[in-house]
C-alpha cells in the first residue's frame, strides 16, 4: 500500500495553458443591442485573443440584433464545425419590466445547451446588470473587461478539453462502472 504523499504524488492534474493555442478558431457572437457598452467587450475579447497569440485570419466576429439571437447564432456557429471554441458577448440591463428576466434566462440557458449539445466551449459572455452604470465598469473601467476575460477562459477551455481523451481505447479495462 503505498503512502498518503506517493497517492497526491499519483494524481493526475489537467489545466489549460492560455499560451498554447495560435491555431485556436474562435468564433465571436456578438449582440448589438446596447452596442456601446458590447463593443468594448468585443475590443476586449479580441485584443486578449491576439495578445495570447491566436491568428487574427482564426477569429470571426457574427452580429446579431441582442441577447436572445445569441444562442441560435452559437449553434449555427457549432454546426458548421469552423470553430474551437464560442464566445457570446452582449449585454442585458435591467429595466422596469420582467423583460430582462427573459432575455437573460434564455440566452443563458440556449447558450449552455449548444455548448453542452455540440461538445465545444461556449462562453458566456452576456452582462446582465442593474444599472448602466454597472454594465459600463464591467466593460472595461473599474470591474475590467468581461470581454477579455470570456476571451481568456475560451482559451483556457480549449487547452482543457484537449488534454481530456474520448476514445474508448484509452479507458481502464480494470475499472467497472456500474
Amino acid at each position: 500500500m503505498q503512502d498518503l504523499q506517493q497517492q497526491r504524488d499519483a494524481i493526475t492534474h489537467i489545466e489549460g495553458n492560455l499560451y498554447q493555442n495560435s491555431a485556436a478558431r474562435i468564433g465571436i457572437v456578438v449582440g448589438r443591442f446596447n452596442a456601446f457598452v458590447v463593443e468594448s467587450l468585443v475590443d476586449g475579447a479580441i485584443d486578449t485573443l491576439l495578445r495570447h497569440g491566436v491568428s487574427g485570419d482564426n477569429i470571426s466576429v457574427i452580429r446579431v440584433p441582442g441577447a436572445f439571437e445569441l444562442p441560435l447564432t452559437a449553434q449555427r456557429a457549432a454546426e458548421s464545425d469552423r470553430f474551437d471554441a464560442i464566445i457570446a458577448l452582449g449585454a442585458v440591463i435591467r429595466g422596469s419590466t420582467p423583460h430582462f428576466d427573459v432575455v437573460a434566462s434564455s440566452s443563458a440557458n440556449g447558450l449552455n445547451t449548444v455548448a453542452l449539445d455540440y461538445n465545444i466551449p461556449v462562453v458566456n459572455g452576456i452582462l446582465t446588470t442593474d444599472s448602466i452604470e454597472q454594465a459600463i465598469e464591467r466593460s472595461g473601467t473599474k470591474a475590467g473587461n468581461k470581454g477579455a476575460e470570456a476571451a481568456m477562459v475560451a482559451l483556457e477551455m480549449i487547452a482543457v478539453l484537449a488534454q481530456i481523451s474520448v476514445d474508448d481505447d484509452d479507458l481502464d479495462e480494470d475499472v467497472v462502472i456500474n
